[in-house]
């Protein structure tokens, strides 16, 4: 008994030792598995955010090649109006299949800002199909579009974790528009 007592304290260092050792790796192996599972998210958000607004963008562009005939100052490609109306309805059909990406794998800011986006390159289509608001102002409408970009920009970018700075385009195309 006295043998087994002297032993008794390594005894007990050794099942510490092992209990730590499986702790240490399930806490490790824990960590390892949440950050892959982090990136295989941000890459699948990322997919998402940018096929939504490759798909927007494309609306947007299109709206401005409609209209570019009617406004003297466009630096738009103009497009004939029958082709552009086709063209316009199937960047909207990918459009609103980008747009359940967004809803399913965005956070509540970003969803908003896209919402945001849509609504504003929405009055951009409308004007381009000739059914606007009587008061449709398509320099403000441009401009808002350009504003609500940036803004999900921001937040998908913040979504993702993406710190390399401010990347807005709304101001630089207004201080580039001021200095043609």
């Amino acid at each position: 008994m006295t043998t087994f007592l002297n032993q008794l304290p390594a005894l007990i260092g050794v099942i510490v030792g092992v209990l730590g050792t499986l702790l240490t790796t399930r806490l490790n192996e824990r960590a390892q598995w949440e950050r892959a599972l982090s990136v295989r998210w941000d890459a699948r958000r990322l997919d998402a955010y940018s096929e939504f607004g490759r798909a927007l963008k494309e609306v947007h562009l299109l709206a401005h090649r409609l209209t570019a005939s009617s406004r003297p100052s466009s630096r738009a490609h103009p497009i004939d109006r029958a082709a552009g109306l086709e063209l316009i309805a199937q960047a909207d059909a990918q459009r609103t299949k980008a747009w359940e990406g967004v809803l399913l794998l965005g956070d509540a800011d970003t969803v908003a800002a896209a919402r945001d986006w849509r609504w504003a390159v929405l009055q951009l289509e409308r004007g381009a199909r000739g059914i606007a608001d009587d008061d449709f102002d398509w320099t403000a409408a441009v401009r808002r579009a350009d504003e609500r970009r940036d803004r999900f920009y921001v937040a998908a970018r913040a979504s993702l974790t993406v710190g390399s700075g401010d990347v807005a385009q709304a101001r630089w195309l207004v201080d580039r528009q001021m200095n043609s």
